[in-house]
């Protein structure tokens, strides 16, 4: 850790990790999502190893939600998404894809959230757009966050982009991070790993930190 100007600037993971600063940030590990991609399930088992060490540990927990609004209430920017994920020509054509409160919506059962830990709802790609997060995490002390989940390349990048412009340290635990293609996960990594300012970790290396603590 480096000490300046009244300020503790820290240096590697070890610093990061410590309850006292940091939060864990479960994206999205929802019934209608996690199945979506193949390597679904895997990345689920590494989420339950990563928040069984975060509770052991006493982090704060944020888990987020993604839902799409009735489609009578909805603007341009869902229908055109819907379209294109969708795959149809017209708006009217496609369906509303995970309602709110409906099964899909719901975080999958082996990472229900307990007593004391956080739902983040949300309509937007970025977890602090829209949402409480930021003022929750700062209210808190918070000045860096671990972030696992599904997808890397749709919702998590742009996440940890965000959490940089607000001044967030963020750790991509690696293989906790699904995508649809690998080489679209690899891409995302890179990408992130080029600005220097992410760390990035595995699943291993982020559970035996936490059992430190």
């Amino acid at each position: 850790m480096k000490k300046a100007f009244g300020l503790e600037v820290p240096e590697n993971l070890q610093d990061i990790v410590r309850p006292s600063r940091c939060a864990l940030i479960v994206y999205d590990m929802q019934a209608g999502i996690v199945p979506q991609i193949s390597s679904g399930l895997e990345i689920q088992k590494q989420c339950v190893l990563i928040v069984n060490a975060a509770r052991r540990a006493g982090l704060r927990i944020f888990h987020t939600r993604h839902f799409f609004l009735p489609f009578a209430a909805a603007g341009v920017a869902q229908l055109r998404r819907a379209m294109v994920w969708q795959r149809k020509d017209e708006p009217q054509e496609t369906t509303c894809f995970i309602p709110q409160g409906s099964p899909a919506f719901q975080i999958v059962p082996e990472l229900e959230p307990r007593e004391g830990e956080v739902i983040v709802d949300k309509i937007t790609m970025s977890a602090f757009e829209g949402t409480f997060l930021n003022l929750a995490m700062r209210d808190a002390g918070i000045d860096s966050y671990l972030i696992a989940g599904i997808a890397l390349e749709i919702g998590i990048e742009p996440t940890v982009r965000q959490g940089l412009d607000l001044n967030y340290i963020p750790v991509v635990i690696t293989d906790a991070c699904g995508s649809k293609t690998e080489e679209l996960k690899h891409r995302s990594l890179v990408t992130l790993e080029e600005t220097g300012e992410v760390f990035m970790a595995s699943t291993a290396d982020i559970v035996a930190l936490l059992d430190e603590r």
